[in-house]
């Protein structure tokens, strides 16, 4: 056991923590540097109302936060305080903003941290499997509801669809998209109708050679898949609503920043808010598939394609990275904070 927490804690070095920094900023000041007009800034005229907008992105955030504290005391039957939970979630938000360079991205150091917050390892798998569940549906409901209501033509607006770099983002959007839902409900079959059939499935399909090598993690996985499931069995209506209320209000939240800032800077023309955060959903579901730690650099790239359009000529790029640094970096300084701290109280110590 302890050679396992050894593993897992190794992999916060001070590169895993810089590096997504160091491809967000590097892309963010490019594109600035690229695209600066001073005129753009000097169009700019602050008011009270770009205070509050400003202020209402931060709300945006805090409401992101106890949504998502609320949830995991719901999952956890109160088993952490307020506080532990925001250790907890502060600490997840970070291991997710440095996915893919930890191993399993934020999922397995999420279950290691609950099960060292005192909640039995079981429960651990289940709330985690169940968490990543519940967003999965936001954005497998959200994606058809915002195409249907605001339309491709809007949604993808500003991207140039001919080119092929238009062309290479339309068609990861849909490929990611797809493959997000399938995955969903095959989770919703393991969870809900038959989780030993799926353990099965998998162990019987990764015994072949070409796959051999993966089976272990895989018959990890449906063991932890037939542990979520039979917890679930066990709750009851409350349990649910309050799962589902506070993941869309959380995601909900998260997808507001964005229209918070714009507006900020945006004066007094029309803003079509429900399109800019239909887009931020084509976005958030684009990101899924980038190769980098929490999406660093492709999100400020895409950023000025689908929603410069709503923004002054030569202010996209410092938008993006004002809005990375409200949503993102700071997660990633919190949790290197709190988790030397976190690790000698919890780890350590129980060694």
């Amino acid at each position: 056991m302890q050679t396992d927490e050894t593993s897992v804690l190794k992999q916060f070095s001070t590169t895993k923590f810089l590096l997504p920094v160091g491809i967000g900023l590097s892309v963010a000041a490019f594109m600035i540097w690229r695209n600066f007009d001073s005129n753009a800034f000097d169009k700019i005229t602050w008011t009270w109302t770009s205070s509050l907008w400003i202020a209402l992105a931060f709300v945006s955030v805090l409401v992101r936060e106890m949504a998502y504290m609320m949830r995991i005391r719901i999952l956890t039957d109160s088993h952490l305080s307020w506080y532990r939970s925001f250790i907890v979630i502060m600490l997840w938000e970070c291991s997710s903003a440095l996915a893919p360079g930890i191993i399993g991205g934020g999922f397995f150091f999420a279950i290691f941290i609950l099960s060292r917050e005192g909640v039995n390892v079981g429960r651990s798998i289940s709330v985690i499997t169940f968490s990543n569940f519940l967003d999965g549906v936001f954005l497998a409901c959200m994606v058809p509801i915002v195409y249907w209501i605001a339309g491709a033509d809007a949604l993808f607006s500003g991207v140039q669809l001919q080119t092929g770099l238009g062309k290479s983002l339309y068609y990861s959007f849909w490929s990611v998209y797809y493959i997000m839902v399938a995955y969903k409900i095959f989770v919703a079959y393991a969870l809900f109708v038959n989780p030993y059939l799926i353990k099965r499935m998998l162990a019987a399909v990764f015994s072949l050679p070409l796959l051999k090598r993966f089976r272990r993690g895989v018959i990890e996985t449906g063991n932890q898949l037939i542990i979520a499931s039979e917890d679930l069995k066990t709750k009851n209506l409350r349990y649910w609503t309050g799962a589902l209320v506070t993941t869309f209000i959380s995601w909900t939240a998260r997808y507001s920043i964005v229209n918070c800032i714009i507006h900020a800077f945006h004066g007094t023309a029309p803003l079509a808010d429900f399109v800019v955060y239909g887009k931020q959903v084509i976005m958030g579901i684009i990101l899924f598939a980038s190769p980098t730690p929490g999406g660093s650099g492709l999100a400020e790239f895409i950023f000025s394609d689908f929603l410069g359009q709503y923004i002054q000529v030569g202010l996209a790029p410092s938008l993006a990275l004002l809005w990375r640094l409200i949503s993102f970096y700071p997660y990633i300084i919190i949790g290197a904070v709190i988790l030397p701290r976190w690790v000698r109280a919890k780890v350590f110590n129980k060694l």
